[in-house]
């Protein structure tokens, strides 16, 4: 027995058996949030329960539950929909009190702005106070090119919102600006007659557009559509509030793919909606991969460069072990801290100073001297930087002693040895650091509530307007999206599905990001095989 524990066979076993149980953990987590993710998606069939009372309901079974209380008695949760009409999305019903169930080929689906689903029969369809249709097919039939109209109306709309009106609005902010400037300079009244006129021209391009705005806007609202719902309740649904319109009961398997496809493409293209419990998270995801970005150049180069003082350069004695002390302590810190530090260093220090000096004009609203991209970017870089630093010492320390003084004894001076043997030999480690500070990154959340991250953010920090890049911009982020949606939502049936969605694609993104930097990690390992690494 003596030999078996001294042979060390029982920790072997021991450290296989915690490895497979990390990874049985990990893979189960994956495959929850994929089964639940993956198919948000697919148009679910609609069911219709005539219960013993004689009612009936309509909607899609989500769960099937054991009465609490009640052994062997069940009961079915199915989303409902029409908000506006029942007050909530779900509801449950006892399977004891179900007589029979149907499907209804013509039930309709409609994906509203507001409000969620609406299920139903439609009954016709109106322009105004006219009927252009009446029955079921008919009306599906004239609902199609209106749907295609008041798409291109939306269209049109947030064009004209976006170019000719957002230039204008940009336009009359530099104006007031300057007016101000002006006021505060006390320059003379020709100046400032000047840029009242100015102002007074922009203005006066800036009705006729509002009143286009305004005429497309009620040429949206003319057509609606009469639906009827299960109990009998006749609701009128405008054509423009309608985001997509199917009949899951009448789709085949084609059909339903196509309809998958879309409402992914949306979820991943399109801008939320409904408190962010429906629609899309462009704006998350494009806030997500920017602020890591932003954060991996602040942090890498730096982290790189302190490895390299520390190991090459600095002389080695209780001064630099100190330092390394404080690098792995900064690595353990909470991230909520480094969201305080940043908050009073980044935002009020540095972003109120740079408001003081160059936007002064703008106060008290302050421009940089509040939340923004640019300072949750760098707070996540002090948070990483530790991780950068140790993995770099590491990948610097593993690099062969003779490698360097071959180098150097070939005439090499110390930096050309650092710069064309040290480092090409240290990058597969190095880059390891990377993608853990990048993985960190990507997911942390605590230190953006106070940085700058928001629960809606209508301005991208990347457009199309000077200087591009609006660094101090608030910006939305997948991670906050996920509490947000998950814990803050009023709804929380209806927001679940995109709990899970959201994690999934977080997931993938940074499962990307790290199979890109493994990959170039293998493929310096290949070119640099003298690498302990």
């Amino acid at each position: 027995m003596m030999k078996f524990w001294r042979g060390g066979d029982p920790f072997i076993w021991l450290t296989g058996s915690a490895l497979a149980l990390c990874l049985a953990m990990i893979t189960g987590l994956v495959g929850v949030i994929l089964y639940n993710g993956a198919g948000v998606f697919w148009p679910q069939d609609l069911t219709v329960l005539r219960l013993e009372d004689g009612s009936r309901v309509m909607g899609t079974v989500v769960d099937r539950q054991e009465i609490p209380g009640e052994e062997g008695h069940y009961r079915l949760q199915l989303k409902v929909g029409n908000r506006d009409a029942y007050g909530l999305d779900f509801r449950w019903v006892d399977e004891a009190r179900i007589e029979a169930g149907e499907t209804a080929p013509d039930a309709v689906v409609f994906e509203r702005v507001e409000w969620g689903d609406a299920y139903g029969f439609i009954a016709g369809v109106y322009e105004g106070e006219r009927q252009l249709a009446a029955g079921e097919e008919r009306g599906w039939e004239a609902l199609q090119p209106l749907m295609d109209r008041v798409a291109d109306l939306a269209g049109q709309i947030h064009d004209l919102e976006r170019d000719e009106i957002g230039v204008l609005n940009r336009e009359m902010e530099a104006l007031r600006l300057e007016r101000r400037r002006l006021e505060r300079q006390g320059s003379g009244a020709g100046a400032i007659a000047a840029n009242k006129a100015a102002n007074d021209a922009l203005w006066a391009k800036y009705e006729p557009l509002s009143a286009r705005l305004d005429e497309l806007r009620r040429q949206g609202e003319r057509w609606s559509v009469a639906l009827v719902l299960v109990d009998g309740q006749e609701r009128s649904v405008q054509v423009a509030d309608i985001v997509r319109a199917y009949r899951p009961n009448a789709m085949g398997i084609s059909a339903k793919t196509g309809a998958y496809m879309s409402k992914a493409w949306e979820f991943v293209a399109g801008e939320p909606r409904e408190s962010n419990t429906e629609g899309g998270i462009f704006p998350a995801l494009f806030g997500t991969v920017m602020m890591v970005m932003l954060m991996s150049l602040a942090a890498v180069p730096f982290g790189v460069l302190a490895a390299l003082y520390l190991r090459e350069y600095a002389r080695q004695g209780f001064l630099v072990r100190l330092v390394r002390i404080a690098v792995n302590n900064l690595a353990g810190v909470p991230s909520i801290v480094f969201g305080m530090f940043g908050l009073g260093f980044f935002v009020y220090g540095v972003g109120g100073t740079i408001d003081q000096l160059f936007y002064v004009d703008d106060l008290p609203t302050p421009t940089y001297g509040t939340g923004g991209i640019l300072w949750a970017s760098l707070t996540l870089a002090l948070l990483t930087v530790p991780v950068v630093i140790v993995a770099t010492e590491e990948a610097l320390a593993a690099v062969p002693r003779e490698m360097r003084e071959g180098a150097l004894a070939l005439g090499s001076t110390k930096f050309q040895m650092i710069w064309t043997v040290v480092l090409p030999s240290a990058l597969p480690g190095i880059l390891t650091g990377v993608i853990l500070a990048t993985a960190r990154g990507a997911g942390e959340v605590a230190p953006l509530m106070i940085t700058g991250v928001v629960k809606l953010a209508p301005d991208l920090p990347l457009d199309a307007f000077a200087p591009f890049f609006h660094l101090e911009r608030k910006f939305m982020h997948l991670g906050f999206h996920i509490y947000d949606v998950g814990f803050q939502s009023p709804n929380v049936e209806a927001a679940r599905p995109m709990v899970y969605t959201t994690a999934l694609l977080l997931l993938a993104i940074v499962l990307v990001l790290n199979l890109t930097a493994i990959v170039v990690r293998n493929q310096l390992r290949k070119k640099y095989a003298t690498s302990a690494f």
